[in-house]
């Protein structure tokens, strides 16, 4: 065991190997897996669990085999519990055992519920801005989640975004179903130059040209805004609609 951990976690581990029929190195490498997930989720190839498998709290699990039922309940078992006990890794103790990388997704999406990966493709979950981001053959994409409560990942033979499948209160659904925002680390584009209005004068000897301007101006930066996911097609609209309207 990590001699970071203490006395009590590894006797703990020692009993998760006994009760469950697993050689300690397994439930180690769990373990291991279960901290880079923040005690949440875990992805993990362990050949006495078979094979390649991935795990998330209150979600789905998945192994090798999808018929074995039994050793899904036995590898989500496992998981809860190595759960539990990495809520009592003392704090000082758990720096570098989730990874030292730094963040890869857009940093205005805040911190994710749950992330992970295989190979060359990772993912993270905004649920409170209902975003998605993917990379994938190092660039970075995000998608709306719409009204997807993502609660399991899985991914597929092959790598790419395409391999990915996640699981909601709707059913499985790939990236390809979700409406992509933004592609990171490439800007977006500028929004399409308005035609000038034609200029009218008001009865007082104001130019209409002048509140036309201004509002084709706040139209463009609500597009570019648009453009870069940061407002919803509901919320642009409603906002172009208004703006609109006092033209």
């Amino acid at each position: 065991m990590d001699e970071r951990f203490t006395p009590e976690i590894d006797t703990a581990l020692d009993a998760a190997a006994a009760r469950f029929a697993l050689s300690r190195g397994a439930v180690d490498e769990l373990f291991a897996a279960v901290a880079r997930g923040g005690g949440r989720m875990a992805q993990f190839s362990i050949a006495e669990l078979g094979g390649s498998g991935q795990w998330m709290l209150g979600g789905m699990t998945m192994v090798g085999n999808m018929f074995d039922h039994a050793l899904k309940a036995r590898v989500d078992a496992l998981c809860r519990e190595l759960s539990q006990l990495w809520e009592t890794v003392p704090q000082a103790s758990r720096t570098g055992a989730q990874g030292s990388g730094r963040a890869w997704w857009p940093p205005e999406l805040g911190a994710p519920s749950s992330s992970g990966g295989q190979n060359d493709t990772r993912y993270a979950y905004f649920p409170h801005v209902r975003r998605l981001a993917v990379m994938a053959d190092g660039e970075v994409h995000v998608y709306d989640t719409l009204d997807h409560a993502i609660g399991g990942v899985s991914q597929q033979q092959g790598s790419g975004a395409a391999s990915l499948r996640f699981s909601s209160q709707a059913g499985t659904f790939g990236v390809a179903d979700l409406r992509e925002l933004t592609q990171a680390n490439q800007p977006s584009p500028p929004p399409a130059p308005a035609p000038a209005p034609a200029q009218t004068t008001r009865e007082g000897g104001g130019s209409h040209s002048d509140s036309s301007e201004s509002i084709v101006t706040a139209i463009e930066a609500l597009a570019g805004l648009h453009a870069r996911g940061i407002l919803t097609d509901e919320e642009y609209s409603t906002k172009k609609a208004e703006l609109l309207s006092r033209l």
